[in-house]
């Protein structure tokens, strides 16, 4: 399977210590299988006016089911909602895995969640603005010689500002 990462470089040997704390999944290499969200990602950079480089990999996925401490989140649920407050919130709770996959917590998701984190909606009103969301996707490495062994580099491009 092909993986993405939208960066300001090219991250040719990747690292899970390199990543910003309480983010969805934890601390982590974050990735997708959606050419077009690494893309928009990456629009994020270049706005800033940085350069915006999406990297690309090949991921043997067949290692999850033999080697991994594997999480898998289908859908915008209760669990995923919970597991993304409690690392947003500090918790590291995403040590017990080597690779999350799930939703992404994206501008119209990430609001719905601040809203249910501040207390301003509760779980089950949170849970049905959900549904409507189109999900994304990220994968989270988490364990640094998991990450080695399963994802490969193969190409970069540098993407051009939209305008």
């Amino acid at each position: 399977m092909k993986l993405y990462h939208g960066s300001t470089v090219i991250v040719e040997k990747p690292f899970v210590s390199y990543g910003r704390d309480n983010l969805d999944f934890g601390k982590g290499f974050y990735t997708t299988n959606l050419i077009e969200q690494a893309e928009k990602w990456v629009q994020r950079f270049i706005v800033l006016g940085n350069k915006g480089i999406v990297n690309i990999y090949d991921f043997d996925e067949r290692e999850i089911e033999t080697r991994c401490r594997y999480k898998f989140f289908p859908e915008y649920n209760e669990e995923w909602l919970d597991f993304i407050l409690a690392c947003r919130s500090g918790s590291k709770i995403y040590e017990e895995f080597d690779i999350i996959q799930g939703g992404v917590a994206n501008d119209k998701v990430f609001n719905t969640v601040e809203l249910f984190f501040q207390d301003l909606i509760d779980k089950s009103t949170a849970l049905k603005r959900l549904k409507y969301a189109k999900t994304n996707n990220q994968i989270c490495f988490i364990n640094q010689d998991i990450l080695d062994t399963v994802l490969h580099f193969e190409a970069s491009y540098e993407l051009k500002d939209n305008n």
